[in-house]
């Protein structure tokens, strides 16, 4: 499986070249990156029409202006790709969506299955502990761009889903001068020195509560995780995936 990294001078595209180096299955055919700067053993371009190399699969782990400049690219040539970039906004997500409707497209918040687990034991929790005061808390390395993290997001969401979306994200509560809610979800980010991610669901009752916490110390577990959706979606048709379906 030849594979073009998008974001590939980024902490997770060297992470992504690392994993492939090592799969017997796969192999870097090129890079994109916006500047080629990485000390890299693989030709990189720095401009989306440059591109002469056709690969089998995208792996973009970047920012969401540069994944649709290689989804533009992807769609020219009808390349499957996986999307692990995080920070989109709503609007953003519904154009992901219809690329989908053209090519193959893999998206994911985190390519952690053990997040995806976490997100699928919460959404059972919610539905059971219903009275309950939910609280998210996401922990990451101090030159994380967005926030909250998308993994946070994509938790959020999936319990608000579970409770028939009767939930309001609250991020933060310093400008929120007034008790707490029933129908909030709090979410909260904090930022600081080399975290990988660790990301925290607490359940608040009456005199007593429930937490479930997932923490990552590498960042290969995504690498591999990406690699392991690229390899599902190389041979798929035309559709907007994501790890449920893989799982």
């Amino acid at each position: 499986m030849k594979v073009l990294i998008n974001g590939c001078n980024g902490k997770m595209g060297q992470e992504v070249a690392k994993e492939i180096r090592l799969d017997e299955d796969a192999q870097i055919l090129c890079g994109f990156s916006n500047s080629d700067c990485g000390d890299n053993d693989f030709p990189v371009f720095t401009e989306v029409k440059d591109i002469n190399l056709i690969p089998d699969v995208i792996i973009d782990f970047s920012v969401p202006s540069a994944t649709f400049e290689i989804l533009e690219f992807a769609k020219k040539h009808s390349i499957p790709t996986v999307v692990a970039t995080t920070g989109f906004n709503d609007k953003e997500i519904e154009k992901l969506k219809k690329y989908g409707e053209l090519f193959p497209v893999f998206r994911s918040s985190n390519m952690s299955y053990e997040i995806n687990l976490m997100s699928k034991i919460a959404c059972e929790l919610a539905s059971k502990l219903k009275d309950s005061d939910i609280e998210i808390v996401e922990v990451h390395h101090r030159r994380k761009i967005d926030s909250p993290s998308g993994t946070a997001l994509l938790l959020a969401n999936d319990i608000n889903n579970a409770l028939n979306n009767e939930k309001e994200f609250v991020y933060e509560r310093h400008s929120k001068r007034a008790p707490r809610d029933k129908k909030e979800i709090g979410i909260h980010s904090i930022r600081g020195g080399t975290e990988v991610g660790k990301h925290s669901i607490m359940f608040y009752g009456d005199n007593e509560s429930f937490e479930i916490s997932h923490s990552c110390t590498s960042r290969s577990v995504f690498a591999k995780g990406a690699i392991k959706a690229a390899k599902f979606i190389a041979h798929k048709d035309k559709g907007f995936y994501g790890m449920n379906d893989m799982i």
